[in-house]
Formats: structure tokens, sequence, C-alpha cells
């Protein structure tokens, strides 16, 4: 649809050129000169707004034909990122000819665009800071559409990066807790990437998270067994998907000078409270599962435990 749309608009914008070349062709040269302004003759008015009409739609139409047939076999991702270039480069394409059509003297056009471009300067700093900030999202890419970002105070899943703004549907806020959707659309300037720090949950084709979960037990449980069965459970529950998260995990530190141990499976640790004693699983896991994934470890992990009363026991103060 919009491939045909672009072909729509060159055969018009060629339409418009050949009307305006014949315009031309048929108009005596003293009518066509502009000695003063506001004494245009109607040929020359005619000639000018035919070749600016022709300007807009081929560059139209150019960027919908190029933009179909660039992003034929890109990904989502890739051709949000496409059609923004395009737009910004065409855009700027039909100015520069729109200005050629229209303007005689270059030299004091540029003059006079530099004189309002330096008072714009000042009174549009912050969009004019936005849209570094895009220029920035494109060349180092922190994040990009379809990831799970936080910007300052507000997390979300970005919807679309514009020139000026990043859209973001919003996971919990105020509405809502544990990671999940509020429903709201939160937009964003892109200004704030080169001013404070941005978290990529999904991080560079590596979408995956360490979380944790902790139950609480009274201090006569039997913390040797109750780790094991902790790590045994998450063992079973998330198979070889957190092994193959591990090795991922580990190419990835091995391209940097970061050195961690990073351990094969599950983990327990153990924190010490005044009443009871915690024992935090840790484990990895797909950002987008770790609400659901923790839910279902808590479940199975409780039901571990109530099986073995004599060695697993939960504390019973009212402090707790």
């Amino acid at each position: 649809m919009r491939r045909h749309l672009g072909y729509a608009s060159l055969v018009a914008a060629v339409a418009a050129a050949a009307a305006a070349g014949f315009v031309r062709a048929t108009t005596p040269l003293a009518d066509l000169a502009v000695p003063a302004l506001g004494d245009i003759s109607p040929d020359a008015a005619a000639t000018t707004a035919l070749l600016a009409v022709a300007v807009v739609l081929a560059a139209n139409g150019a960027y919908f034909v190029v933009y179909e047939l660039a992003a034929r076999r890109a990904t989502k991702r890739r051709a949000h990122d496409l059609r923004n270039v395009l737009r910004l480069g065409f855009g700027a394409l039909a100015l520069v000819g729109l200005l050629g059509v229209l303007a005689d003297q270059w030299v004091g056009l540029l003059v006079s665009l530099g004189v309002v471009g330096f008072a714009i300067t000042f009174a549009l700093q912050q969009p004019l800071l936005s849209l570094v900030g895009w220029f920035y999202l494109m060349l180092k890419r922190p994040y990009a559409v379809g990831d799970r970002v936080q910007m300052g105070e507000v997390s979300g899943d970005v919807i679309e990066v514009d020139f000026f703004v990043t859209t973001l549907w919003e996971i919990n806020g105020p509405l809502v807790s544990t990671n999940q959707p509020s429903g709201r659309v939160v937009t964003v300037p892109n200004s704030q990437v080169l001013s404070s720090e941005v978290v990529n949950f999904s991080g560079v084709g590596f979408p995956y998270v360490w979380n944790e979960l902790s139950v609480q037990v009274a201090y006569e449980t039997d913390l040797a067994f109750a780790r094991e069965r902790m790590t045994g459970v998450a063992d079973d529950y998330l198979g070889d998907e957190m092994a193959d998260a591990i090795d991922r995990y580990r190419d990835r530190l091995a391209d940097t000078a970061v050195e961690l141990e990073v351990a094969e499976r599950p983990s327990v640790n153990v924190v010490q409270r005044e009443s009871w004693v915690e024992l935090r699983l840790r484990y990895l896991v797909h950002h987008r599962r770790a609400t659901r994934v923790r839910n279902d470890l808590y479940e199975r992990v409780l039901a571990e435990f109530n099986e073995t009363p004599d060695r697993v026991a939960f504390p019973v103060s009212r402090s707790r």
C-alpha cells in the first residue's frame, strides 16, 4: 500500500514538473523575472508553485518507495529505526529543494538562516537536546523498540522512538507492582539518555536477569536440607533453559574485563533476621517471565517444605 502511494506521488511529481516546464516554456522571460518583492507575475508564481509541489511529491514518493524496499526483510526494530532515518533524510532533501525553488539569493538566505538558527538554539534548547539524544540512540543503541527499560523513575516497554520522545508502555508505577503493565502510556524526552541513567532489562541479545525468591523459616530448620530442596525445585522447574542462559552469560562476560564467578545452578543465600532465617533462592530467568516464574517457584518450594515439617519449620512470632 505504501509503495503504491509512493509510486503515485512520484507520478504526480513528474506531472507537476512537466506542467511547470510547459508554463515556463510558453511564458516570455520578461514575465518570469521578479524585479521587486510583491511584483510577481501570475505565470512566474504558477511555475514556482508547481515546482515546489513537484519537489514535495517527489521526496514523499521516494521516501515511501525506498522504505518499502529497504524494510521488506528487516525486523520490526530495524524497520522502525529505518523509517525515522529516512523521514529525516528525505525531509531535509525536500527542504533544500524547496529553498532552491523559492529563493534565488542563496548567500542572503544562508545568512538569514544562520541568524534564525542562532536564535532558535536558545529558544528550543530542550527539543534540540532531545534531537541530539535521538542521534545518540541511533548510533549507540542503548535500547530499541520492544526492549524493557527504566529511564529515571519510569519503567516500561519501548513502543516507539521518535525524533524527540520515547514512548513507553508503563510497567509498575503507582498503580501496580511486580513488573506488571499499568495500561498507561508514558512519553520520555530523548534528552534523558544524555543526562541520566538508562537500565535495559532486555540487554543486547541477552534478555535474562538474575532474580531472587525469599522464604522465611524458623531457626529450628535444617538449613542444609532446606537449601538443597530449594535448589532442587529450581533445577527441576528451570531445566536446561537456565544452563543455556548461563553459558551465554559467561560468553558476554568473557568479552569484557569483568571477572565474576557464575554458578551453574541456582543457589541459596542465608540471611539472619531477628526472629527467623531468610533463605534467598537466586536464579537466572527471562526478564518478561520473572514474576510468573517466581510465583510458580514459591508454590513449589512451600509444597516441598510442607511435606517435611520435621525438618523445615516456619516462624510463628507476631513480629514476623
